[in-house]
């Protein structure tokens, strides 16, 4: 693969044949050069007055303490300038402080907490300290699309194991009646596998993994001596008093195991890029090694924030406030779904719900682009309703891979982690999809 420089025109007006270079190898794996799901339902590209449920953002701002602590952040000197590559002692006081109780353990701030430019760069810290080529790693399907092009450049090898839908999704379907086959895992595992990444809560099925289903992944990991990736960052979004269980804590994972936390997802402040990983010294220093070559440091004065956001959060009562503040967002927008008669699956964390539009009739003569031609049927259908209701989402078929895509274009993915007024004006809208329904 090559790409073009863009040519300039010399001093007689004549634009010289452009120079051409070649792409590194690595862009051709993991889909990275091709147009993603977040590109084609951009905001740019749906209608102006679209309502955008579709991108897991907040449309509210970080609690007015943890924005404060920024601000005082910045009006220092120490806040303007480099961090440790292992994360800014008050933050990694803070996670520990916050943690421990919940590992089991008090956590080392020297060794064992690593602070992240986002979970994305610090996941992408790890499988950079941690994967050889050909080193497979299991991705349990429908995967954060961030992963794959993560593990591929990297030289590793994804493995996919389906989560399994129920066939129906009747009234009473949650997210526990998406299952994983432990047969179809144990096959999946080989000599090369390196890795089993876990995504509890789960986005975008919005499954909260049970113990017994944690100790099987656990089981296999210690049979067969493999590292676990424990994507947890949506860990202070779990609804109707569900127990989230944290596979390290589990006997014999807590030396096998990478937990990965976010700012982001617990203040309302995705876009600060403030992540964590918790483990063993025996693997967050060779993964803070890999850190200090990739971005050195993460901001300073967001740190510091997301550091009064943890000390603070319990004598404020937040964590609990914000739980009720989610769970009434999403039963907000399944009112309106159990009213227009859509199927859905019951999510009990994160602020994702996937829904089952096989129901919805898409006609064959729409004016589709380009960008979708080839995709799944979730992506005519996201567009298709992205247009005609003015409310956007996210097509499911884009977190499988191209084998498994039929079980993910049944659905499209909407985040409720937005204002009432918001869901209330996207309900009332999607109530036209009636008039789309298969006779």
């Amino acid at each position: 693969m090559t790409t073009e420089a863009t040519p300039h025109p010399n001093e007689n007006g004549v634009i010289p044949k452009a120079p051409q270079f070649a792409i590194s190898s690595r862009m051709a794996t993991g889909r990275a050069m091709s147009l993603d799901v977040w590109s084609i339902f951009n905001a740019a590209n749906l209608p102006a007055d679209c309502i955008n449920l579709g991108q897991g953002y907040m449309n509210f701002p970080p609690p007015q303490w943890v924005k404060e602590a920024a601000d005082e952040a910045l009006g220092t000197v120490s806040g303007n300038h480099y961090s440790h590559p292992k994360g800014r002692p008050r933050l990694r006081e803070a996670i520990r402080d916050h943690y421990s109780q919940y590992f089991n353990r008090t956590l080392n701030v020297e060794t064992e907490i690593l602070v992240s430019s986002g979970a994305n760069e610090g996941q992408y810290s790890a499988w950079v300290a941690w994967l050889e080529p050909g080193d497979e790693v299991i991705l349990f399907e429908p995967y954060f699309d961030q992963y794959l092009p993560s593990i591929t450049f990297n030289h590793g090898v994804p493995v996919y194991v389906p989560i399994h839908p129920p066939e129906d999704l009747a009234k009473a379907t949650t997210s526990d009646d998406w299952r994983i086959d432990f047969e179809e895992l144990r096959r999946a595992i080989t000599p090369k596998t390196k890795m089993i990444v876990v995504n509890t809560p789960h986005n975008p099925i919005g499954k909260v993994f049970k113990q017994e289903e944690l100790q099987k992944i656990a089981d296999l990991a210690i049979e067969y001596n493999l590292m676990v990736m424990s994507d947890e960052v949506y860990d202070c979004l779990v609804f109707d008093d569900r127990p989230h269980v944290r596979i390290a804590n589990l006997p014999g994972m807590w030396e096998r195991t990478i937990t990965v936390g976010s700012a982001g997802k617990s203040f309302a402040c995705t876009g600060w890029r403030v992540g964590w990983l918790i483990g063993p010294e025996s693997l967050i220093g060779p993964t803070l090694a890999a850190q200090t070559r990739i971005v050195f440091c993460t901001n300073s004065p967001l740190q510091e924030a997301a550091a009064a956001g943890l000390e603070q959060a319990v004598q404020r009562g937040y964590f609990e406030k914000q739980i009720q503040e989610y769970t009434e967002r999403r039963d907000v927008l399944l009112k309106y779904f159990d009213e227009i008669g859509l199927k859905y699956s019951l999510p009990f964390g994160s602020y994702f719900v996937l829904v089952d539009i096989s129901q919805v009739q898409i006609p064959e003569d729409y004016p589709f682009p380009e960008t979708i031609r080839g995709r799944g049927r979730d992506f005519y259908a996201g567009w298709f309703l992205a247009q005609e209701l003015k409310v956007s989402s996210i097509p499911v078929s884009e977190f499988y891979c191209d084998e498994h895509m039929k079980i993910g274009e049944r659905f499209l993915r909407f985040a409720f982690c937005k204002d009432l007024d918001t869901l209330h004006r996207a309900g009332e809208r999607l109530r036209g999809i009636t008039r789309f329904f298969k006779q």
